[in-house]
């Protein structure tokens, strides 16, 4: 049921609201590859047919205080699809929970995959999505190694621009933030033995965010962990599977109870080579040359980090994609980190084998230039000359 706590008092209240969009009840969305209704085993919010907003309001928020954390908007995209069958039709309708049976094929085994995207505002008012087909391809390689159905690249960059332009209010003004838009594609119909779900739902739900890390501008302290691993090979840690990030938690929550931001994950056989930080990329700076750990499949291949290789290859930087062994930690100049959440983010320091490494951040670094650059295409202050971003409003 949609539980009142997702809607601020002032619009629960409101007349305006058709009875549809406030309902408990559920029905199929029609359309798609659905199957008939007895064999249904998930539903989703019943479909809005108008709003009492113009698409141009926007939200009484104090912008300046906004974090990365949820703030549920207006509308999510919802499509379904039976396993044998392709996504077909799907449509917007109110925020709200979505009712799974109990032996749902995430619930049980954890089938699921998640993208994560953002709108920007440009300062004219137009909204600018950042190379959406990129994140339409992860997932579809994703879904082919869990067993999954995927949207079409067409299908994903729709369900996306619609669910901006449906939520634009909430888009935060240039230089404020961004919207994050939130895919999910996850296994909702009932199995009890290990075996893909015979249901599939994909949607799409955003909320503005402003800065992943609570440093805000500053720079992040990083922790080498040398117990837990991310990733092993012949696992999962190049696709972005929900089955990733649960294990961090562990090991997130011990660093940041000793005051660290983050951790950086090793390599699962040797412990030796650098692998990822739990939510982003990262990247040595020595002299002219950046060198980032390959994607070899115990790495996801963010769209961020693709984008700054390019841009630093671009702007004259010799960029390695290669193993990189921790002691390199000790020559580098400069670290950053990037991801979609993160952006590209300075690191101040790293703690590696109880030894604090400090690290060049701030203004006239490699970092800030390419974060100034990324930033700058996104927003539309920079030309985009490489066709990454799209305009849908």
């Amino acid at each position: 049921m949609i539980h009142r706590a997702l809607f601020p008092r002032s619009l629960l209240s409101s007349s305006s609201w058709p009875r549809s969009c406030l309902s408990s009840s559920f029905s199929k969305l029609g359309g798609g590859c659905h199957g008939d209704a007895s064999r249904a085993v998930s539903s989703m919010p019943e479909p809005c047919r108008s709003s009492p907003f113009s698409d141009d309001e926007s939200r009484d928020i104090d912008w300046d205080s906004l974090g990365f954390g949820l703030l549920p908007t207006d509308y999510m995209y919802v499509m379904k699809c039976s396993e044998d069958e392709n996504f077909e039709r799907g449509q917007l309708s109110r925020y709200g929970n979505i009712e799974l049976s109990p032996a749902a094929g995430v619930l049980n085994y954890g089938q699921g995959l998640f993208e994560g995207l953002k709108a920007y505002r440009k300062e004219d008012g137009g909204l600018l999505l950042f190379r959406p087909h990129q994140n339409a391809l992860r997932m579809r390689t994703g879904a082919e190694r869990m067993c999954m159905p995927s949207p079409s690249v067409e299908q994903f960059v729709d369900a996306v621009k619609q669910t901006a332009i449906a939520n634009r209010r909430w888009v935060p003004p240039s230089g404020k933030g961004s919207l994050y838009l939130r895919p999910l594609l996850v296994g909702t119909g009932p199995v009890l033995g290990l075996a893909p779900a015979p249901e599939y739902t994909f949607l799409v739900y955003a909320s503005p965010v402003r800065n992943y890390f609570k440093e805000d501008s500053g720079a992040l302290n990083l922790y080498v962990e040398t117990e837990f691993v991310r990733a092993s090979r012949g696992g999962t840690g190049g696709v972005k599977t929900i089955s990733n990030y649960a294990p961090a938690l562990k090991a997130i929550t011990r660093a940041k109870s000793r005051g660290f931001s983050d951790v950086l994950y090793l390599d699962s056989v040797n412990k030796r080579t650098l692998e990822e930080v739990s939510s982003c990329n990262i990247f040595l700076v020595k002299g002219n040359v950046i060198s980032t750990p390959a994607t070899s499949g115990t790495i996801l291949p963010g769209v961020t980090r693709k984008s700054v290789i390019d841009i630093a290859r671009n702007r004259g930087y010799e960029v390695e994609e290669r193993a990189i062994d921790m002691d390199e930690l000790f020559d580098a100049r400069e670290v950053f980190c990037t991801g979609t959440a993160v952006g590209v983010a300075p690191v101040g320091s790293i703690t590696c084998m109880d030894k604090r490494i400090e690290y060049q951040t701030g203004a006239g670094t490699t970092c800030q230039e390419l974060y100034s650059t990324l930033v700058g295409i996104q927003t539309g202050t920079i030309e985009d000359k490489n066709g990454w971003t799209v305009e849908i409003s």
